[in-house]
């Protein structure tokens, strides 16, 4: 574990405990990494942005300000997170604009939700607990906890549980192959059954 030589991270960039920095990285000012995260090879974390502990961002994922990343999100390679509604590089006007010409606005990837390579997450969504988007997806709304998500844009296909698997109908319940967490789908929400 640490930072390697050819990483590029700003002196007011945060760095948590144990974690990894790979080859060509930028990590920009007041960006926070939490414990045991990886960034791997010319990833790039914006000014700003906050990933949770334990988090993976994979080799040439690009992670635009103001994105939140809770605690066990898996970013795959080349992922996309956005942060520009409306983009645009001059003004109505022909001017060339400048950071004062847009809001940033972000993209949120809650507790130990993985998106697949290439994928890209358009601003503002947020992307669920324990959710999976299919790798070369594109991502334009909310999605749920648990739910899987593929396509362009992206849409429900299925439920994972924590484990990254799919879900499996028995006897009207949701069933994880792995763990054995069983869930209630309400609503187009599941509800883990205690």
């Amino acid at each position: 574990m640490g930072i390697e030589a050819s990483a590029d991270i700003d002196d007011l960039a945060v760095i948590g405990k144990g974690s990894s920095v790979w080859h060509l990285a930028q990590i920009r000012e007041n960006a926070v990494l939490g414990e045991q995260c990886v960034i791997g090879r010319g990833a790039y974390v914006g000014p700003g942005v906050i990933l949770g502990n334990r988090c993976k961002i994979q080799n040439y994922a690009l992670v635009y300000e103001p994105a939140v990343v809770e605690d066990g999100v898996f970013i795959g390679p080349s992922v996309v997170l956005t942060n520009d509604q409306y983009p645009r590089a001059v003004t109505p006007t022909g001017e060339i604009k400048s950071g004062d010409d847009w809001e940033a606005v972000a993209v949120t990837v809650r507790e130990g939700a993985a998106i697949g390579a290439r994928s890209v997450c358009v601003a503002p969504v947020t992307i669920g607990r324990w959710a999976l988007v299919a790798a070369g997806s594109v991502v334009t709304r909310d999605v749920p906890d648990h739910a899987l998500v593929a396509g362009v844009p992206a849409r429900r296909i299925g439920w994972v549980g924590r484990a990254g698997r799919r879900l499996e109908q028995q006897e009207g319940r949701w069933v994880c192959p792995v763990t054995g967490d069983a869930f209630t789908e309400v609503g187009e929400r599941l509800q883990s059954v205690s």
